[in-house]
């Protein structure tokens, strides 16, 4: 009897040795356990030593840290038409676990496939110049679409990169041509300012010349100077301009 009633009590002594060791749970800094009592939601529990009651209460472990995943690469067709290949990178974390364990089933799963679905959206309503150009204000718009969705299973995208644009030999055949009409007509407009300067600036010089005569004396004068300073066989001799007035008067 004595040896049963022992027997006994070593049993009961181990079934709650059992009981407290699987009712113990340790949640690091980074997590939370989302505790429920019967299948209801309790509460929010962590981070550090926390008791849950056997069979009577469940947890889930949840990570806050941020998430990076790659978004693989996507056929987008731009708002002009033209089909691109482009991947990206996302960062997001778990701010509500609450809304993270009840509201979605497999929250990653589901973030990956919003931002894929986004993705292409988004850059669609784009142009394939401001799809090259304008990435950082893409990644912006890209994030604030898929933080407001997300909004709702309790996870906040912090942060979009658009990785890579892949076009097609064609594409990059015609945007290069693109790129050198464009330098071509840049040259002409650049010549055809500076001939519209060079011409008024030859305006303003002959209606100041007209005003004073001496001053186009003067202007002979040095051309002559500029003309005898050259090394060739030529010699100038300077005639005043009122020598040959006299001349043609007399006429």
């Amino acid at each position: 009897m004595i040896g049963f009633t022992f027997g006994f009590s070593s049993l009961l002594v181990l079934v709650g040795a059992i009981l407290i060791a699987s009712s113990i749970r340790i949640f690091r800094e980074y997590e939370r356990g989302v505790v429920f009592m019967l299948g209801r939601f309790w509460k929010v529990k962590g981070p550090g030593l926390v008791l849950i009651i056997p069979v009577v209460q469940q947890v889930v472990r949840m990570d806050l840290r941020t998430v990076v995943f790659d978004v693989p690469p996507q056929d987008v067709i731009t708002r002009d038409n033209v089909s691109v290949k482009v991947n990206a990178v996302v960062y997001f974390r778990v701010v509500d676990p609450e809304k993270a364990v009840i509201q979605v089933a497999r929250f990653l799963e589901a973030t990956s496939q919003l931002s894929q679905t986004t993705l292409r959206a988004v850059l669609g309503k784009h142009e394939l110049d401001e799809l090259l150009a304008e990435r950082e204000q893409l990644n912006a718009d890209i994030q604030k679409t898929l933080d407001a969705q997300t909004d709702a299973w309790g996870i906040k995208v912090s942060n979009v990169e658009i990785k890579h644009v892949d076009i097609n030999e064609s594409m990059i055949r015609a945007i290069a041509r693109q790129a050198e009409a464009e330098r071509e007509r840049r040259a002409k407009v650049i010549h055809a300012d500076g001939e519209l300067q060079a011409s008024q600036k030859l305006l303003q010089a002959a209606q100041t010349l007209a005003q004073q005569p001496q001053a186009m004396q003067l202007r002979y004068l040095q051309t002559l100077t500029t003309i005898a300073a050259d090394k060739n066989s030529t010699i100038v001799f300077p005639l005043p301009i009122d020598v040959l007035n006299a001349v043609l008067d007399r006429r």
